[in-house]
């Protein structure tokens, strides 16, 4: 075992000394030691409770003759970020989980690890780090909070968001904004939504790194805490078997992640994450992958913000076994691909009986939403190597449009104009220099999306930006433009009014505007400058790669 290390041997005897120190056991040092990743909190509401969801988890290492040794890791709260300096912070969280982790399970060699992440940077960063290392390994979320309800209406925080706008236009008063801020989020958990942390938790099981029902259980029922006990009891299965990390993942499970990606319609952060998480496998995930994927995927699910339905509604219909039963059935769903249960995602279904149990929150391939995925994938002389919209969550008013660039070099000063009732409709709101190196840190934008919807805008004004957007995002936000401003990308040469076209139906994204006059722009083009006091911002901005790719760290 890896972590004999560490624990045999006469040279050795200062370690074990250590060991004991920490009131091992002789024959707790002799089982095998099970690092447990827990990223628990007091900050982050989905976080909150964590550390009960290690305790089961180390339950079932023990009894299943594991010795679990806890360790923390960082994890930063989106919602709470939103809208400030704070969220340059997000994004390079990830990269900084993956790293935390791949140091404490190399400086103590571990034999396995389960890795206990719930929100947005965390679970991407976990994953990373779980195929990084390689080992017997598995991950449990803490799972979705519940939606809340205000006013005999269910709700959730993007209807706080959207609230503030909702003031700002007249619609509602402070009293009923006030009811809805505490009423939104009622407990622990990831938000209610199908947004980023609740969507890399579904594709978790999708990959087939995570446990049926690793992104679907929430996080107040018992049932969360019997599947962290089984992932603890199932590492020790993985470890006798030597299965890793690196064995169940396939180019097959690359096409079943961005499947399941668009049946779900899930957050376009997936398109930063899952191919930073298969690059650690040597796996290419470009956006031509989810292009393709996105043609041929149906869009099965409608859940916040893109329809009515909740994670809650998603577990109760079936989960994500009823999701990929019926992608299989189309031939879309690869189920000889393994998973860590130790068995094939064809076994998994029958040994779940899987099924779609309510077919307004999942519905059938043959009475989709739409015929084609969530996310689409947008090129054009506006972003020559691609960006991203969640077109299940635009309407159909929106899918074409085209109109005059309201140009902003920063979120902060969108959010101003469009609360401030400077954009009219039929606007196209440009934010510019937010991407991973000119942000830097690629922040998450939804507050402006929010407001624009909050004002009765979304139907429309579209919002194109080389930042990023939250899963909780609706309406017709186009993000990941690449080559970012800093960069010199196309989008830095846009000017105030110039005319913009958008058509998610074809995948184009165009400034109409001449090649010449564009040529005439960057050979006067001056970058904008920001002062960046932060070190950790800093060396991200110089480190981060393109957002196409997935805006991981170049080595």
């Amino acid at each position: 075992m890896r972590s004999h290390k560490m624990t045999r041997g006469i040279e050795k005897a200062p370690h074990r000394s250590l060991l004991y120190s920490l009131g091992l056991t002789r024959e707790e040092m002799e089982r095998p030691l099970v690092g447990v990743v827990n990223s628990a909190n007091e900050i982050v509401p989905g976080h909150q409770h964590l550390n009960r969801i290690s305790r089961a988890v180390k339950d079932g290492i023990r009894m299943s003759g594991g010795t679990p040794m806890e360790f923390s890791t960082i994890a930063v709260c989106d919602g709470l970020a939103m809208n400030h300096a704070g969220m340059r912070f997000s994004l390079p969280s990830r990269e900084i989980i993956a790293d935390s982790v791949e140091i404490m399970a190399s400086a103590h060699p571990f034999d396995a690890l389960v890795l206990i992440p719930n929100c947005d940077k965390a679970v991407p960063g976990m994953l990373m780090a779980m195929i990084r290392m390689n080992l017997p390994s598995i991950i449990v979320s803490g799972g979705p909070m519940l939606a809340g309800e205000d006013r005999g209406k269910t709700v959730d925080l993007i209807s706080v968001f959207e609230g503030v706008g909702r003031v700002k236009s007249g619609q509602i008063d402070q009293e009923e904004l006030q009811s809805l801020e505490q009423n939104a989020c009622p407990g622990c958990g990831s938000c209610s939504g199908m947004f980023t942390a609740n969507s890399m938790n579904c594709l978790c099981e999708a990959i087939g790194l995570g446990l049926p029902g690793n992104g679907t259980i929430p996080a107040v029922y018992s049932e969360r805490i019997r599947l962290a006990k089984t992932a603890g009891m199932k590492v020790m299965q993985l470890l006798k078997d030597d299965l890793r990390p690196k064995s169940i993942l396939t180019p097959k499970s690359v096409a079943n992640a961005v499947a399941v990606d668009m049946a779900l319609g899930c957050s376009t952060n997936t398109v930063l994450h899952l191919p930073a998480v298969f690059a650690e496998a040597g796996l290419e995930l470009n956006l031509d992958i989810f292009d393709v994927m996105s043609r041929k995927t149906p869009n099965l699910c409608r859940l916040s913000p893109a329809g009515p339905h909740h994670l809650q509604d998603l577990h109760r219909a079936g989960g994500i076994p009823a999701v990929v039963s019926e992608l299989a059935g189309k031939s879309i769903f690869d189920l000889n691909s393994m998973t860590v249960t130790g068995n094939s995602w064809r076994k998994n279904l029958e040994d779940l009986q899987a099924r779609v149990l309510d077919p307004q929150v999942i519905r059938s391939m043959d009475n989709p939403y739409s015929s084609g995925g969530g996310i689409a994938i947008l090129r054009g002389n506006l972003a020559p190597h691609g960006a991203v919209v969640k077109q299940s969550a635009v309407t159909a008013e929106m899918m074409v449009q085209t109109g005059p660039a309201r140009v902003f070099e920063g979120e902060e000063d969108a959010v101003q104009a469009i609360l401030d009732g400077q954009i009219r409709q039929g606007d196209i709101v440009i934010i510019r220099n937010e991407g991973p190196k000119g942000g830097p840190g690629m922040r998450e934008m939804l507050t402006p999306t929010s407001a624009i919807a909050g004002m009765g805008l979304d139907k429309h004004v579209s919002l194109i930006t080389d930042g990023r957007f939250s899963g909780g995002t609706r309406g017709a936000a186009i993000g990941h433009v690449s080559p970012e401003a800093a960069e010199g990308g196309p989008i830095a040469l846009v000017m105030e009014g110039d005319e913009i076209s958008i058509d998610i139906y074809k995948g184009s994204l165009n400034l109409n505007v001449s090649d010449q006059e564009l040529e005439k722009r960057r050979q006067s083009l001056k970058p904008l400058e920001k002062e960046v006091d932060s070190p950790l911002l800093r060396r991200y901005a110089r480190m981060a790669g393109s957002a196409s790719t997935g805006a991981s760290f170049r080595t």
